[in-house]
């Protein structure tokens, strides 16, 4: 029990509270970028001690809330795959803040943008970490709100308003959902804690079910019920294809820096939660598995998710060539890589696993560098018209450098990180399906060429318009070189993929049936240690 596994979420979200607060006292802007900056550095070391921990010790990192033992108390349980996201949202973040500061001159209204930029923080670690399936619902509507009042955070712009109101309304049908399907799960095993679902859901496997209230047959039927609301809840939080649609409205219309997050970070939640619900609380051997058709329905999910993940890879791809606002044709790009991710998932393999944790990590840094590089010519040219912004990039060639840098990350050219995690995509889908599966890969990536040379095309190519045409001096350098240094990041990750590879098949390890009794033992020694007597 170590209490830095609990209190980032806590801390950001107490963080968040405190600074509305402060608005009675002084509204001078420095003193709020340097506590933003300040708890989102802190949330970081954090995070990556808690991955230290964890990568060290082999085993979960858990705490229990007030001491109360589980499945009563709520309980953070973080694993290989928890601490090693963690420490993705820890340090995406902390570039997403550090750009804020630039970004938030002159914008009125800053002191609730960084209050609901440190709530967006904790809903995102506070998914992650924690280890009951409830306090997921309760840390999905922190990030969601977070995320509805920062969409529209542009208030007077009738599109933002309508595309906060749109996202708003169809994720909160989408979290109701989810916790309709709680409902099923605690009606059907009597608990909410993952490993204890985890434990009861493989004991029902083999005909026998501790938990005294329905037959087993009515388990199963309540289990599949309840996974297939969550997996609905999910994928439109990840913008899956067909609950695609919201994204290209509301990651467009939010403030740059929250689009960086969104399209990085935030999309990769319901990710996280597809991946936590298939193959740690239910999986091939879990009661559910065991079915009514010739084909499990655990399987047949699966085989779902492999299909709508390649038809958003693929539209996703299509949609980004004719896109003419920028911020819109990197929307539909994370539409399309998060396709990628799901594809990989649904392989159930190692590599499969590997690969998306890895492909999650590169989208993730790309995708912010790509919002915030070419949010720099939006802000300075007021427009998202690729058009209006022909150009633009002879002007500035530090964030065309960057912008560049990321869009050879994205496409996954080598040696840049971004070609390590597709080419483990591809030997996933390769050994589920041979070639033909696997070669949707590299059709997808081919497709998004089109759409990301458009950005190229109309910045450094396109002769300048009225709006450009102003004399060669690069402004705001500090946040270009910022955008720089993260382009170069994407590069030198590359070299290092060895390492990261090693890890990531760490966290595909800890996913097996293996890994899981880890973390069903894990969280079985916490619950005897905090009983009473224990």
């Amino acid at each position: 029990m170590i209490l830095y596994v609990g209190l980032p979420p806590l801390m950001l979200v107490v963080a968040a509270f405190i600074l509305v607060i402060l608005t009675l006292i002084t509204r001078r802007k420095i003193i709020y970028d340097v506590y933003a900056l300040l708890f989102s550095l802190s949330a970081l070391i954090l995070t990556i001690l808690v991955f230290k921990l964890v990568y060290e010790g082999g085993k979960p990192a858990i705490y229990s809330f007030g001491g109360w033992p589980p499945p009563i108390g709520i309980f953070y349980e973080v694993d290989f795959l928890g601490a090693f996201l963690g420490v993705v949202v820890g340090v995406v973040m902390f570039l997403v803040v550090l750009y804020s500061i630039w970004y938030t001159g002159g914008l009125s209204g800053f002191e609730y943008y960084y209050a609901l930029l440190l709530g967006m923080e904790a809903g995102m670690l506070g998914c992650i970490y924690t280890g009951d399936v409830f306090n997921l619902f309760v840390m999905f509507e922190v990030l969601a709100i977070s995320c509805y009042g920062l969409v529209g955070f542009y208030r007077s712009k009738p599109a933002a308003v309508e595309a906060a109101i749109k996202y708003a309304l169809i994720g909160a049908l989408a979290t109701t959902l989810y916790f309709l399907g709680l409902v099923f799960i605690y009606g059907s095993f009597g608990t909410l804690n993952m490993a204890d679902l985890a434990l009861k859901s493989r004991i029902g496997s083999i005909g026998y079910f501790p938990y005294s209230g329905f037959p087993i047959s009515d388990v199963r039927v309540g289990g599949l019920v309840a996974l297939a609301l969550a997996l609905w809840a999910f994928t439109f939080k990840a913008a899956l294809f067909p609950s695609h649609f919201w994204l290209p409205d509301a990651h467009p219309e939010a403030p740059t820096p929250i689009s960086a997050a969104l399209s990085g970070l935030v999309v990769k939640i319901g990710v996280y939660a597809t991946v936590r619900f298939l193959y740690t609380i239910f999986s091939s051997n879990s009661l559910i598995a065991k079915g009514f058709l010739q084909l499990s329905p655990w399987s047949l999910l699966t085989y779902i998710l492999l299909a709508l993940g390649l038809l958003s890879g693929v539209l996703g791809a299509l949609l980004m060539a004719i896109q003419i606002d920028v911020k819109r044709l990197l929307a539909y790009s994370t539409i399309s890589h998060v396709g990628l991710i799901f594809m990989g998932i649904a392989t159930g393999s190692g590599y499969g696993l590997a690969a998306s944790t890895y492909h999650i990590m590169n989208h993730a840094l790309g995708k912010a560098l790509l919002f915030m590089s070419t949010g720099i010519l939006v802000k300075m040219l007021n427009t998202r018209n690729l058009d209006e912004l022909a150009g633009s990039g002879r002007f500035y060639p530090t964030v065309t450098i960057a912008t560049i840098l990321g869009i050879l990350h994205m496409i996954g050219v080598p040696p840049f990180s971004g070609f390590y995690s597709k080419l483990l995509l591809y030997t996933s889908l390769f050994e589920m399906g041979g070639l033909l599966l696997a070669s949707s890969i590299i059709i997808v990536s081919v497709i998004s060429i089109f759409g990301y040379a458009k950005i190229i095309y109309s910045l450094m190519f396109k002769s300048p318009t009225s709006i450009v045409n102003k004399p060669p001096i690069e402004k705001n350098r500090s946040v270009s070189i910022l955008m720089l240094i993260i382009g170069l990041a994407t590069f030198i990750l590359g070299l290092f993929a060895d390492t990261i590879i090693t890890v990531v098949f760490k966290v595909a390890e800890n996913l097996s049936e293996n890994g899981v009794a880890i973390y069903i033992q894990s969280a079985l020694t916490a619950i005897q240690e905090l009983s009473p007597g224990g």
